[in-house]
């Protein structure tokens, strides 16, 4: 797998009203080891959307990784002006994003049209990458349902591949930090 696509529930879904919710920090701990453990295994490319909520953290932990790993950025919003209607700290976060993305373009060069253009972004994004990593509940999908339709029918006809963070594996990571904490305490 060279060139994978990340994606996964946004803020709202997620019952996360603030960047400061402590949830991100183990969302974003979830992605980062497995993004690793793909680059260790010769990834070379995370293409997202910019879409609020995982994406976008998962476009953070890109950035971060990239200081120490090989692994490039693209992110290929779906239309221009694709931020227009989020709150400014998410759209400033975009943004800035897009500043440190190895690449960026929007897939329409036009503002939103119609729900077609969320469709042929999902397309795009099956046709450009070997695998999607999905973070979420696969029985309880939220806005991410579409997409993953789409992804299961590419796995079933082609050699695509799908990738889960799910919930018990969240669960996992707090555990995980939790024990850390109390190494620490005893040191």
């Amino acid at each position: 797998m060279k060139i994978l696509t990340i994606t996964g529930n946004k803020p709202n879904e997620l019952n996360i009203s603030s960047e400061k919710d402590k949830r991100i920090s183990y969302i974003k701990e979830a992605i980062r080891k497995k993004i690793i453990s793909f680059i260790e295994d010769g990834l070379e490319w995370i293409i997202i959307t910019g879409q609020l909520g995982i994406e976008l953290w998962a476009a953070e932990v890109v950035c971060e990784l990239k200081e120490k790993y090989s692994v490039k950025l693209g992110i290929f919003p779906p239309f221009l002006e694709y931020s227009s209607r989020w709150p400014e700290h998410y759209q400033e976060k975009l943004e800035q994003i897009l500043l440190e993305a190895d690449f960026s373009q929007s897939l329409y060069n036009q503002p939103y049209k119609g729900p077609y253009q969320f469709s042929n972004k999902d397309n795009w994004l099956l046709q450009k990458t070997d695998a999607c990593l999905i973070i979420g509940d696969e029985e309880y999908p939220g806005s991410v349902k579409f997409f993953l339709e789409k992804a299961k029918n590419a796995a079933e006809s082609d050699h695509y591949q799908i990738f889960w963070i799910t919930p018990f594996d969240l669960e996992e990571i707090v555990k995980e930090e939790a024990e850390l904490k109390l190494l620490d305490i005893d040191h």
